[in-house]
């Protein structure tokens, strides 16, 4: 099953929450037949940037198979931009026009963005690139100048509980206030944050496990850190105690939680790491609500004598 916040993306500017300023420059500038064939989208992680730019390529008629969407995560070198500029001036296979989504675009390297400029500033009429970027001050000044900028902005609480709302509705799924009030704290204006801790709790029945789920990243991430190195067979105390030194302990119970989550995970896929994950699972099998921090320190060292 798709994650939520794919399976619910925009398909249409009216579906869009808290980006009314940016839509409505969009459509008017469809609506006139002034769009820019270079635009720069900048905001926060999951605010709707490259939704936008999908719902334009759509809106301009771009047939599936003349989207390109590029990574620059991953794709960062000058060849990447070589070989765009090599394919945009072939006409489009199966719309009006083609489109280039080039996502996190600040990744460049120094050669590519500068390979870029003259694609920007002298682009085919068929042709449109859409960049977007959480970091746009990475970007040299000269990109800037090429594109119009449309800056998304993150979410308020609002736009946050309507969208948990209609999807838990659409979903069949009741929520409570309290994990409302929770996945709005930790998803930080982000629409797909929301969804993506909201996917992670769709099945649970108790409010309890859904707020222990419901966590900031960094929480999260300590207790990937821990549960990763507790897998390990070759493991040592020692090592481990450097990373339980780097983690923010405070939230026990919740790091329990998802070091279950883990273990059972690797369980269920099978392999040499079966019996470790079920030692992982009967040391943490109790909660650390009176204990707290100790106790899940006691629990780390009672997996590695075993």
């Amino acid at each position: 099953m798709n994650e939520l916040y794919k399976r619910y993306r925009p398909k249409k500017f009216k579906d869009v929450l808290g980006q009314n300023a940016a839509v409505k420059s969009l459509a008017h500038k469809l609506k006139k037949g002034t769009l820019p064939h270079a635009i720069l989208f900048t905001g926060d992680s999951g605010c709707g940037k490259t939704t936008l730019a999908r719902i334009l390529a759509a809106k301009l008629n771009c047939h599936k198979s003349d989207l390109k969407l590029v990574n620059s995560s991953n794709f960062r070198g000058v060849d990447t931009i070589r070989t765009i500029n090599t394919h945009m001036g072939f006409a489009p296979m199966g719309g009006k026009c083609r489109v280039w989504i080039l996502d996190e675009v600040h990744k460049l390297t120094n050669d590519a963005q500068n390979a870029i400029l003259e694609m920007l500033e002298d682009t085919p009429k068929h042709v449109y690139f859409f960049l977007c970027t959480t970091d746009p001050q990475k970007l040299i000044k000269a990109i800037h100048t090429r594109c119009t900028e449309i800056t998304v902005k993150s979410l308020d609480d609002d736009d946050i509980e309507k969208l948990i709302m209609d999807i838990t509705t659409k979903e069949k799924f009741k929520i409570s206030k309290n994990v409302i009030e929770k996945i709005i704290e930790c998803s930080e204006g982000s629409a797909r944050k929301a969804l993506v801790f909201l996917h992670q709790i769709i099945g649970l029945d108790k409010e309890k496990d859904m707020l222990a789920l419901i966590q900031p990243p960094t929480i999260k991430t300590d207790a990937f850190k821990i549960a990763q190195s507790l897998i390990n067979p070759r493991a040592k105390w020692v090592d481990v105690c450097k990373i339980l030194r780097t983690c923010d302990l405070k939230e026990a119970e919740s790091i329990r939680y998802l070091i279950l989550s883990y273990a059972q995970t690797v369980m269920l896929k099978g392999g040499n790491l079966t019996g470790r994950a079920c030692n992982i699972i009967d040391a943490f099998r109790d909660n650390f609500y009176d204990c707290k921090s100790a106790g899940l320190v006691a629990a780390c060292y009672e997996v590695l004598e075993k």
